[in-house]
């Protein structure tokens, strides 16, 4: 019997889980799905906006693959100094492939970014969708405008997460306490900008689209600053995605605005440079706008600097930027890229191949694609790794790795657990006179989760 853990239960890991158990290359295969958290979906329940229930519903066919029998997730399980040392790990299992994502945000680096009111959209979106690692609040107290810095679909959810009203995010699954502070939220004015013009801007059609659908809300975008890109002028030589977003944004540009409650400014060719201070002093010091300069294409894909710059009022900074991979224990790593060193799955160390050690997703490729992207990218780490079965097998392992984990004092929470937690939060929801409302802590979470066992 092979038996495989597989680090992570988001798309990747349980795709990596799905190719493993469903081929028939290899019989006998056995897969444990250990993550840190005590629930499973990783991004999918934690980073897909609480208003894409279709995408969110992705978890039913996420769920499909963990009930399997031969599948068993340990949630709650931490990889590394903390927790389960790597190479404990490794001794566990014939296999194991981290699937762990891009833990961390890029930063801008620019003076004034640490100033509060200055947040990554990671931590926004943990925040509203109850990552239990988020301790921070107060995102839009006091704000009326706010600027999304990046032109990606993360910066289009938190663009449109803020211009929502509570009517609508009530009936999601989002936690109450974020519901309640955005139903309080004064922003009014969001600009969502980028450094580049819209040809090159990384957000879907679909989610573009959607910012125009939002009650009481209009979309402002500067015909003059669109025309400074040439693929904006010459649409037809650009990738069908690119010339849809340049549609959408011509219909925004030639109609006037409405007067409604809320507007969204697309703003494209200005750079961050510097976040200003409100004029406070001591601990009532915070961000009061962004001083941004005018870029202009470069001719070769980039922009150039035009030494003119323009001051855009926010109480709130969102940063949008991209996501990076981070060191894990054990394991080499491309400071560069942010990714572990492989060869079609197979991690490399110092130019060779560390056998029985495997990467999938985010922290092999970087943070690229959609969630659609970790099936292939899955599939070809799997096929290296039962390439491999024939050599890997030879070595005894002991006994089963969940007696070895709750001797070492660990307390994986099984899939009764993770049911509990569902039940949990369907209760809290009930409660509350919505529907599933998620937990948005680790006491409540491992509490519920604890229910199982009594």
């Amino acid at each position: 019997m092979l038996r495989v853990a597989v680090v992570g239960s988001g798309p990747s890991g349980v795709y990596t889980a799905q190719g493993l158990v469903q081929q028939s290359q290899v019989p006998g295969v056995r897969v444990d799905v250990l993550d840190r958290l005590p629930c499973p979906y990783g991004l999918v329940r934690y980073g897909v906006a609480p208003d894409h229930e279709k995408i969110k519903s992705l978890q039913n066919n996420l769920r499909a693959v963990l009930e399997d029998e031969r599948v068993r997730f340990l949630g709650g399980v931490r990889i590394g100094p903390d927790g389960l040392p790597a190479a404990r790990l490794r001794e566990l299992y014939h296999a194991v492939v981290y699937c762990v994502g891009a833990a961390t945000d890029r930063h801008l680096g620019v003076p004034g970014e640490e100033l509060p009111g200055s947040w990554s959209a990671t931590e926004f979106v943990s925040w509203y969708s109850a990552h239990p690692d988020c301790v921070a609040d107060g995102f839009v107290l006091g704000a009326r405008s706010a600027v999304v810095i990046g032109v990606g679909n993360v910066a289009v959810d938190v663009t449109r997460i803020l211009a929502r009203g509570a009517a609508e995010l009530s009936p999601t699954d989002m936690p109450q306490a974020a519901l309640t502070a955005l139903a309080a939220s004064e922003v009014t004015e969001i600009s969502m900008v980028g450094r580049r013009g819209p040809s090159q801007a990384r957000f879907t059609t679909k989610e573009l689209r959607e910012l125009g659908a939002l009650p009481d809300t209009e979309v402002i975008v500067d015909p003059r600053e669109l025309e400074l890109d040439p693929g904006y002028n010459e649409p037809s030589g650009l990738p069908a995605a690119n010339r849809r977003n340049v549609e959408v944004l011509r219909g925004w540009a030639a109609t006037p605005p409405r007067g409604a409650a809320r507007r969204i400014r697309l703003r494209f060719f200005l750079r961050p440079v510097e976040l200003l201070a409100d004029g406070g002093e001591g601990e009532g010091r915070r961000v009061g706008a962004v001083r941004f300069e005018r870029t202009v294409p470069d001719g070769h894909g980039g922009v150039t600097g035009t030494g003119r710059y323009e001051d855009i009022d926010a109480q709130l900074v969102l940063r949008s930027v991209g996501y990076r991979g981070v060191p894990l224990d054990g394991l080499p790593f491309d400071a560069e890229h942010g990714t572990v060193p492989h060869l079609a799955g197979r991690v490399v160390r110092d130019g060779t191949i560390a056998p029985g050690e495997y990467v999938a997703g985010w922290i092999k490729r970087g943070p690229t694609g959609v969630i659609g992207t970790n099936r292939p990218c899955a599939k070809e780490t799997v096929t290296s790794l039962l390439e491999d079965a024939g050599m890997l097998v030879r070595r005894e392992l002991p006994e089963d790795p969940l007696v070895v984990l709750r001797a070492a004092g660990l307390a994986p929470v099984e899939w009764a657990g993770w049911q509990a937690i569902e039940r949990a939060e369907a209760e809290l929801g009930a409660s509350l006179g919505r529907g599933v409302v998620k937990l948005p802590d680790w006491t409540s979470l491992l509490a519920a989760a604890r229910t199982a066992r009594s």
